[in-house]
């Protein structure tokens, strides 16, 4: 019987990450699976990467699809041009350019594209980033669930990319709360918006606090950069644990999250480490800087930056290419990289 595609294939966790590469990595020859002797599909970052004279242009894309369309805390149209422009930083890069492709279903009305599309340009200019071009599909009614906004990201740095490689030793760091936009997507769908109190999206670009980082004399400590998306922070750490071979220890009394965001997925039954955040980063760092990284952060305005874990070499061999939590009581337990949230997240 042929395999058929499960939400979860879409949900940026390990079923992702497998698909992926089914679908693309295996068919594509090793000699071509980058530009330029640069970053490709063998490291599977937030982009790819290739050098130009004595600079690296690095390219990200990404398709972005939710409902409701517009939630607290934005729309589809900035959480498109957030999520663009962080995984252009993620890579070390300064975001330069936006491109879109807007495909909305038959029926759709012009005055909710406007204001999507509106919100899309605000966010990228308030940024400094140029919207350079893109395309428009309307498709037959039915034939695609609202509007899905497909969307790339260009961006330009003097020194070389950064691709995830942590290692024994380096501290985990995130920059906020996470979470946040999986607990009100998630109430949106269910109809509880109006029951809960104080949930709002972290949709945002991590500009004014991941830029000054890797532009300055803190880049070299960082070992691994990412946004905590679809599959929430444990995807990340759990992508790291298996392509470094070591295992991730995170201490759960020491993850922010937000009241409101800890209580309604707590009442789901929902682990917040599963949430989509839209506006949160995820550093490995060498040890001898942590605080040095916490405090850029802060200054950038990511006041709840926190250190959360660290890498370890695995004490155990089943241990290898895993994540542990350790409990508020001084527990210890497996993080699955299985995101247990609702689909149309971003």
């Amino acid at each position: 019987m042929s395999e058929k595609l499960r939400i979860s294939h879409g949900a940026g966790g390990k079923d992702t990450a497998e698909m992926v590469r089914k679908l693309v990595v295996s068919k594509v020859p090793p000699t071509m699976r980058k530009a330029l002797a640069g970053v490709g599909l063998d490291e599977l970052d937030d982009g790819a990467a290739f050098r130009v004279g004595d600079k690296w242009v690095v390219v990200s894309v990404d398709a972005y699809t939710v409902k409701p369309i517009k939630f607290p805390g934005g729309d589809l149209g900035h959480l498109a041009a957030s999520g663009t422009i962080n995984d252009v930083l993620m890579m070390g890069a300064r975001p330069v350019a936006l491109m879109d492709a807007v495909v909305a279903e038959e029926g759709t009305e012009v005055s909710l594209l406007e204001e999507i599309m509106e919100s899309f340009i605000r966010t990228a200019t308030t940024e400094g980033v140029a919207v350079v071009g893109g395309d428009f599909k309307v498709m037959p009614r039915g034939a695609v669930d609202g509007v899905i906004i497909g969307a790339v990201g260009v961006g330009i740095t003097d020194k070389e990319p950064i691709v995830d490689r942590p290692s024994p030793g380096d501290v985990i760091v995130v920059s906020g709360p996470i979470g946040d936009h999986g607990a009100v997507i998630t109430a949106a769908q269910l109809g509880m918006l109006e029951e809960v109190e104080g949930l709002s999206s972290d949709a945002r670009p991590l500009t004014p606090c991941v830029l000054p980082i890797i532009e300055g004399g803190l880049r070299p400590k960082v070992t691994a950069l990412r946004d905590a998306t679809r599959g929430g922070l444990a995807a990340v750490l759990n992508e790291w644990a298996e392509a470094s071979a070591t295992t991730i220890v995170v201490k759960r009394a020491e993850v922010p999250v937000r009241p409101a965001t800890l209580g309604f997925l707590e009442m789901l039954g929902i682990d917040p480490l599963h949430s989509a955040s839209e506006g949160v980063a995820v550093f490995a760092a060498r040890p001898d800087t942590a605080e040095e990284l916490l405090e850029a952060l802060k200054r950038g305005g990511c006041v709840e930056a926190a250190v959360i874990g660290e890498v370890r070499e695995p004490w155990e061999p089943f241990l290898k290419g895993r994540v542990v939590v350790e409990t508020e009581v001084g527990g210890m337990t497996l993080l699955p990289s299985t995101p247990l949230t609702t689909p149309r997240i971003c």
